[in-house]
């Protein structure tokens, strides 16, 4: 398990001012989805990972903790 996704997926989210039922309904996932991944209790599958590394303009090694 990524401990740095969750942590990094929340801090976009707030610097975009969403809520995690906002960013559920973007994503097209339940906010209970939003919320495990951001406390690392779930990870998203590789073309979730890609579309939130696209819509928060960085990449999945940042949100992987691989670069900061």
């Amino acid at each position: 398990m990524n401990l740095y996704f969750g942590q990094r997926l929340k801090e976009l989210r707030n610097e975009k001012g969403l809520t995690q039922l906002q960013l559920a309904e973007i994503f097209k996932v339940s906010k209970t989805t939003i919320c495990q991944w951001e406390t690392n209790k779930q990870e998203p599958d590789l073309d979730k990972l890609t579309t939130i590394a696209k819509f928060f303009d960085v990449s999945t090694d940042y949100l992987l903790g691989l670069e900061d």
